[in-house]
């Protein structure tokens, strides 16, 4: 059993980055049983959803011409342009029907604001605007945070940073993730974790 400040911050075991999913990360559905067992672990739990609207802004298919996974500039930087994902009330949006967590004490909603995406559980994408899961935790007296979830190098990634940032202790469990891995961003993400401090198990 973990200590009682430790909390277990599941992210985005949904349907949609799991095999059949409209932006599934090859063997995303291989997590679920492993993260299973280690949330019996931790008295804490809290899950994360992408849950974006119609016509996000990230979506290439708003975009004319635009491929999936390709690059363009917003007003709060650089951003990959997904195929559509996760959209709000749809199946892709549903949590895996294994993720069994009954403990799971809050569900974080994240990418809702069609304007702007959201990788971080923390902050949306402009690195700025608060999704409010910092301060709960900090309110709650969590002082270590345990990150498993989808995907490895993009939501796991930016949410170890910025909890990082925000002065908590940050450990990945990497067999409960799994990678996109696109243009060499899964390497890029264990360079960043060792240099930033987040400890990779």
């Amino acid at each position: 059993m973990f200590s009682p400040k430790t909390l277990l911050l599941v992210i985005d075991v949904q349907n949609d980055f799991c095999p059949g999913g409209n932006l599934a990360v090859a063997g995303g559905d291989k997590v679920v049983p492993v993260i299973n067992q280690l949330a019996r672990e931790f008295p804490h739990v809290v899950l994360t959803q992408d849950w974006h609207p119609r016509g996000h802004s990230s979506f290439a298919s708003q975009h004319e011409g635009a491929a999936p996974f390709s690059q363009v500039t917003m007003p709060y930087g650089p951003q990959t342009l997904w195929p559509d994902h996760c959209v709000q009330n749809t199946e892709g949006a549903a949590f895996h029907k294994g993720l069994d967590i009954p403990h799971a004490e809050l569900i974080l909603r994240k990418g809702f604001r069609r304007a702007i995406d959201s990788y971080s559980a923390f902050f949306e994408n402009d690195h700025v605007t608060p999704t409010g899961l910092g301060a709960y935790v900090k309110e709650r007296g969590f002082r270590k945070i345990t990150m498993v979830g989808l995907a490895f190098d993009y939501c796991v990634r930016y949410s170890a940073e910025d909890a990082r940032t925000l002065g908590f202790d940050v450990t990945v469990i990497e067999r409960a993730t799994r990678a996109i891995d696109l243009n060499g961003s899964a390497a890029a993400t264990r360079e960043i974790f060792a240099r930033r401090g987040i400890v990779l198990s």
